[in-house]
């Protein structure tokens, strides 16, 4: 059981667009492996292309069986496996959504969100001390011209003593 390809695409009106691949051909010589990655991808676009809309279907290639999944908006998912792997897996794959089907990259993006969020909590609470600092500077103005007032206010009144 191996897995050998996996593909998004694009597909155009007259062809389809490689958006991104990843392959394993660790099982094959390194001489073939540029070959075979060049076959890949040209049998990849082919069956995008003669996929309609909307539909799934799998394509028996020499001893490759490629999985097909062409969604409604055009975007376009391929897995070219060997003959014992899972139809059902396949396709299982295709039909995720990428941020689901990983757990790591759920992990990131929570952790992203959260990233997001304490940044603007501590903007707040940076602009709340601002804030703060700014009353408290106000408050101890007000204070020292209280005083002033209290001291010319007792001299205005000394003058003034009832006896």
């Amino acid at each position: 059981m191996k897995l050998y390809s996996l593909s998004i695409l694009h597909k155009g009106a007259t062809k389809s667009h490689l958006l991104k691949a990843a392959y394993d051909l660790s099982s094959f010589s390194f001489f073939q492996r540029s070959s075979i990655q060049e076959f890949m991808t040209f049998t990849t676009a082919l069956i995008v292309e003669r996929t309609t809309q909307g539909s799934r279907a799998s394509v028996k290639e020499q001893e490759y069986l490629c999985h097909v999944y062409v969604r409604n908006d055009n975007l376009s998912a391929v897995v070219i496996a060997d003959t014992e792997y899972p139809q059902r897996v396949c396709f299982t794959l295709l039909d995720k959504n990428p941020k689901e089907a990983d757990a790591m990259t759920k992990v990131q993006a929570e952790l992203d969100e959260t990233k997001i969020i304490l940044h603007n909590t501590m903007e707040s609470l940076l602009e709340r001390g601002e804030k703060l600092d700014d009353l408290v500077a106000k408050s101890e103005h007000l204070g020292n011209q209280s005083k002033a007032f209290y001291k010319t206010a007792r001299k205005q009144n000394s003058c003034c003593e009832i006896m």
